[in-house]
């Protein structure tokens, strides 16, 4: 039995983008067009759409209440133990409950779609896995070459929810036909990143220079990165990285808003693409509070709800 889905187009551009709403709302892919030709931007595995590939490895996987790693395998939170999921193979969760699970559609047009995943409704096992429920809603909307997403996440709970949001979008590389891997300029405003222990944050901050050197703009071939980056630089509260082709003359901006207070850039293993992640949080943010590194975790009141958002523009 094939999943659901849903393709979007821009009639005017004719552009398009196709979200696997039955596997964790991955919009797995997003075609633009340029001058006339067509331009793919993410990368997914060619079988991605069975639902038998790995979720975090293709397109743009939703990482909801976790984005990154937490410390272990359980969750010790409010005097209680919760059961976590995910597995890094380093004997770590790793990025949620959302991104290998069915969602909701609940708004359709040409153009756009809106998901929900709602906890209790979706997997009622996960309450024994998180201290609260949660709602998650994410619209996706073509607007021309730009594909935009809005994150709204609630607590349904009677209480506290802690959570953190990411996006692990997989941009090819180079950007469509005539464009070169090693004419690849990639560029992130961000001035420190966190030093990692078995891939987990220690706490310290060193500066993002050398071959973290993002802000000034590192060559595609020069990156080797799987890493979690900090104190971004925002301007009127957004901040925009770029990939920029010389080969083709295309550019991808990547623009997110001043809830994504990292950003984690990978390479992942068969170089033909790059991971740009706004994160709103620090992964593992429960021990970095416990270390005092953070005041608390992220965390919505009953009945509180906040709102984010990114766009993606290929030009």
């Amino acid at each position: 039995m094939s999943l659901e889905q849903v393709t979007l187009v821009d009639p005017k551009v004719g552009s398009q983008a196709t979200v696997l709403v039955g596997y964790g709302f991955n919009c797995y892919k997003f075609q633009g067009v340029v001058d006339g030709a067509p331009v793919d931007v993410l990368w997914s595995h060619p079988n991605f759409a069975s639902g038998k590939e790995r979720p975090s490895h293709s397109g743009i996987p939703l990482l909801f209440p976790y984005p990154g790693r937490l410390r272990g395998t359980t969750l010790s939170y409010g005097g209680k133990t919760y059961e976590l999921e995910g597995n890094d193979t380093r004997g770590n969760a790793i990025h949620g409950f959302c991104l290998n699970r069915p969602w909701k559609t609940i708004e359709q047009s040409a153009a756009r779609v809106v998901g929900e995943f709602h906890a209790s409704q979706v997997d009622p096992s996960i309450l024994t896995k998180w201290p609260a429920d949660f709602r998650i809603v994410v619209s996706y909307e073509l607007k021309g070459n730009t594909l935009a997403s809005t994150i709204t996440i609630s607590n349904p709970d009677n209480k506290p929810l802690p959570y953190g949001f990411g996006s692990h979008p997989y941009f090819r590389i180079p950007l469509g036909a005539g464009g070169s891997a090693e004419s690849c300029r990639v560029t992130v405003p961000v001035r420190k990143y966190w030093e990692l222990v078995n891939m987990l944050p220690s706490g310290k901050k060193l500066p993002a220079t050398g071959a973290h050197g993002l802000a000034a703009g590192l060559m595609f071939p020069e990156t080797k990165l799987d890493d979690v980056f900090t104190d971004v630089e925002f301007t009127n509260h957004a901040a925009t990285a770029t990939i920029a082709d010389g080969g083709s003359g295309r550019t991808l901006d990547v623009v997110f808003d001043d809830h994504f207070s990292q950003c984690v850039v990978y390479n992942p293993p068969h170089r033909e693409a790059i991971c740009i992640e706004p994160y709103t949080c620090l992964p593992d943010q429960f021990a970095m509070a416990e270390q005092g590194i953070i005041a608390a975790p992220q965390t919505l009141a009953p009945g509180q709800s906040m709102t984010c958002g990114y766009e993606i523009r290929l030009r």
